[in-house]
């Protein structure tokens, strides 16, 4: 059987290049054909598309190099170019087609929004491959380019409305847990007066507003979790393509607003300096708690959100994420931190204090968070504005405290205190002095700067006896400079209660007046924090006095009337006989003297109970021992009818005394 002669065998890399080329002689005979289909239009430019990215290994290239001739070259250059053109109207006309319809692209799902995306990135890389020819423009490229120019700016202006309808459209509401606030009643605190205030009024009304960290950084879903992938896709093709600054503005203008819809939610109303300044205490207390409150809500929540929302889109810790979240957010942080400015320009009153400590608290606890929310040098103006208006605050509650200081020297009375009881500056300033020491650590930080020039300034009280105060087992070791200034303070307090017991024309009086207000100002020391600020020599020291001011009232009082149950001037003169005429004169003056007292001192007030009862044990022993020895004495010399009192009575009328309530005496066994 004879042997058929074979075809010869074209090795495998000359046929896949004959196959190439044929190929391309059929795309660029057909792209001639002026009446195909828009479609058959982008089957012919894809197709031409890859065949002109398909290489021919480096040995056909170097076996077939010089044998292409000048004629096929040019064909090819030609059907390049058709494939390029083609491509672009079909581009274009994928571009075009949305420019007509009114409807959001993302609107109608993710197959369109998918084939607009992957139209405009072909224009982009079209863009890139015409540029990397470094056309002139005498080129027929470089019409194509133009076209391709024009077709992806129009993409990108529709990305770029895109992104921000999506952003707008898919904005999640502010959640109602982090937006409910009730506000407490305005303070009722005269601002016009240092000495307004009793107990209960200052616990009710300078009680600290806790500066909790209740709202912990939480973050919440500012944008429906599910289209931030579609946003970070349009913001990835906007910047691949040279339009981060279109992006980055379209996204601080919607996120600036929805801000700005925050604090207003937040009931932060947009207030200048002048505003602040013109207000009224009420109004102010109650709007500085408010912002208190929205600050932590507002950075530990909503600041923190955004940050996040814009480190998902943009690329987390990228330069541009921080500047869109700074740009976002600067102007409503800074509309917060211009309160806390007007805040501590204005009038710097006692009663302010608290509030005034509360705002640089909340503002020095939130310090970290602004600090790493707005780091780098793009953040650096919010940052330094957040430490300045701190600084301002801190500054303020200096200044307001030497104010409290020197208002407490200034308030001089010109008439006494009836009843001689706890002056109402007293309970002012040591209940005033109580609430501050829930600031003990920021007090001791802000005073710290005064403490050598202060230290000077404080004598009396601040002699070596009270150094020694300080050094006391009993007390703090070392003197801080917030036990400093609250000595000094308590010092004060003394000088003025003393000047105002001067207002007492009786002198016992005086010394009631202070006996009580000395142990008032003990006894809140004692029975709270202020014990770990003043020590128990300073404690000690205090009790001592205001027992010596109890000893004095009472030789003031009673000693002229303790003298008439004295033998001493009852004899007759020149014998040892006591004389019953003068006997029954000395005891008649004793009665007189015992009422007058009575009438007078019954109005006298000693508010704290146990204080009272001990005064009036120590008088009982004295007057009632007294007057029971007396009376036995010399009964013989005296009948019923002289004794007008029983020492009974007389120890029941002595429970009436400084009970505030004037009394006098109508004696039921008067005969």
């Amino acid at each position: 059987m004879a042997v058929e002669e074979s075809e010869p065998v074209i090795p495998e890399l000359e046929r896949e290049e004959n196959l190439i080329a044929a190929a391309k002689h059929i795309v660029k005979a057909l792209g001639s054909n002026k009446n195909l289909t828009n479609d058959a239009k982008k089957v012919l430019a894809d197709l031409g598309t890859k065949l002109s990215s398909m290489s021919i290994p480096s040995e056909m290239e170097e076996g077939k190099e010089g044998e292409e001739d000048e004629e096929e070259e040019e064909e090819e250059e030609e059907g390049a170019m058709n494939a390029t053109e083609d491509r672009i109207n079909v581009i274009q006309e994928k571009i075009m087609r949305w420019e007509e319809d009114q409807s959001m692209i993302w609107d109608l799902g993710p197959e369109e929004a998918s084939e607009y995306l992957n139209a405009a990135n072909e224009a982009r890389r079209l863009i890139e491959k015409l540029e990397s020819f470094n056309l002139s423009k005498d080129d027929q490229e470089y019409k194509l380019l133009q076209r391709a120019y024009s077709v992806l700016q129009t993409a990108m202006a529709r990305l770029e409305e895109e992104f921000r309808n999506l952003l707008i459209q898919n904005r999640q509401p502010f959640e109602p847990e982090y937006v409910s606030f009730r506000s407490s009643e305005e303070d009722p605190v005269d601002e016009n007066s240092i000495v307004s205030l009793g107990d209960e009024s200052v616990d009710e009304s300078l009680q600290r507003d806790s500066v909790s960290r209740a709202a912990e950084e939480h973050i919440i879903d500012l944008v429906h979790p599910g289209v931030i992938p579609d946003l970070r896709c349009i913001a990835n093709l906007l910047f691949a393509s040279n339009y981060v600054q279109e992006c980055s503005h379209a996204y601080t203008i919607v996120r600036r607003d929805a801000l700005d819809e925050c604090l207003f939610i937040l009931e932060m109303e947009r207030l200048s300096i002048e505003d602040v300044l013109k207000m009224e205490w009420g109004t102010l207390n109650s709007k500085i708690k408010r912002w208190i409150w929205a600050l932590k809500i507002f950075v530990r929540v909503y600041l923190a959100s955004e940050r996040w929302l814009s480190d998902q889109i943009f690329g987390e810790g990228e330069p541009v994420s921080i500047a869109c979240f700074v740009d976002a957010s600067k102007a409503s942080i800074l509309q917060l931190l211009n309160f806390g400015e007007a805040m501590s320009i204005g009038p710097h009153k006692p009663e302010k204090l608290f509030r005034i400590l509360d705002m640089y608290e909340v503002l020095a606890d939130l310090m970290p968070d602004l600090d790493f929310l707005y780091l780098d040098d793009v953040g650096s103006s919010v940052r330094i504005e957040c430490h300045e208006v701190l600084k301002r605050l801190g500054d303020c509650v200096r200044v307001t405290f030497i104010e409290f200081e020197n208002a407490i020297a200034a308030n001089a009375s010109s008439t006494p205190f009836i009843g001689g009881g706890i002056h109402p500056l007293t309970r002012y300033v040591m209940n005033y002095l109580r609430t501050l020491t829930d600031y003990s650590e920021s007090l001791n930080l802000l005073l710290k700067d005064r403490e050598e020039e202060d230290a000077i300034s404080l004598s009396p009280d601040m002699s070596p006896g009270t150094e020694e105060d300080s050094k006391s087992p009993g007390s703090p070791s070392g003197v801080s400079s917030m036990t400093l200034h609250f000595r000094s303070v308590a010092s004060v307090l003394e000088r003025n209660l003393e000047e105002n017991s001067l207002l007492y024309k009786e002198v016992p009086l005086q010394h009631l007046f202070l006996m009580n207000n000395l142990h008032y100002m003990a006894e809140k020391v004692k029975g709270s924090e202020l014990r770990l600020i003043y020590g128990d020599e300073w404690i000690r020291k205090r009790n001592w006095k205001f027992q010596q001011h109890a000893m004095k009232y009472e030789r003031a009082s009673w000693s002229s009337i303790l003298n008439l149950l004295k033998d001493e001037g009852i004899h007759v003169p020149g014998t040892t006989s006591i004389s019953k005429t003068l006997l029954r004169e000395r005891l008649r003056s004793f009665y007189l003297g015992f009422e007058d007292v009575y009438r007078i001192q019954t109005a006298w007030l000693i508010p704290d109970v146990q204080l009272r009862e001990d005064l009036r044990i120590s008088i009982s022993l004295k007057v009632i021992q007294a007057y029971r020895t007396f009376v036995g004495r010399h009964n013989s010399h005296l009948s019923d009818k002289h004794i007008k009192y029983t020492a009974d009575d007389l120890e029941n009328y002595l429970l009436h005394f400084f009970e505030g309530s004037q009394k006098y005496l109508q004696n039921p066994h008067r005969r």
